[in-house]
């Protein structure tokens, strides 16, 4: 069904992460699980939704939102991604650009491109390409997302 280039991460990662540096339960305040792979022979959209129905079936309680980042470039306006770890390179924070995934020997692979030291330092910072041409939707999206409210111990730097 899937690439082995496939992995759960962005807010559904931060947030756990998040919340238990705060002390807190898991919340399920943000919904969804995101699924990301990466295949560029399979970038047509009804994949995505059809890798949902299958999660769904497995388990329905959870809101899958699965996105091959082998097309994702495009609605990016940046140059075309060559795995699906590149991808999060191009993600708005560096915390938020962490995903994990259960290797063949039952262990966790953590894809962390700009590693783990803000996700764990509860530090909200924008990665590279949203720091100045971009900054605006940084800042938009930091502002619509609540999260230094959500999680007071957050610096936003």
């Amino acid at each position: 069904m899937l690439s082995r280039n496939c992995w759960i991460g962005a807010g559904f990662v931060r947030n756990a992460v998040w919340d238990c540096l705060h002390g807190r339960a898991p919340s399920s305040l943000f919904g969804d699980v995101d699924v990301v792979w990466f295949d560029p022979e399979r970038t047509h959209p009804s994949e995505d939704r059809e890798i949902e129905a299958a999660l769904r079936t497995m388990d329905p309680s959870v809101a899958w939102d699965v996105k091959n980042q082998a097309r994702m470039h495009l609605r990016n306006g940046d140059a075309p991604y060559v795995s699906a770890t590149d991808a999060m390179c191009r993600w708005p924070e560096t915390a938020t650009a962490v995903a994990v995934r259960r290797s063949e020997q039952d262990h966790c692979d953590i894809a962390a491109p700009f590693g783990l030291d803000d996700l764990f330092g509860l530090i909200v910072r924008p990665t590279p390409s949203f720091a100045d041409a971009k900054r605006q939707l940084y800042n938009d999206r930091v502002q619509a997302k609540e999260w230094l409210k959500t999680w007071p111990l957050l610096r936003a730097v």
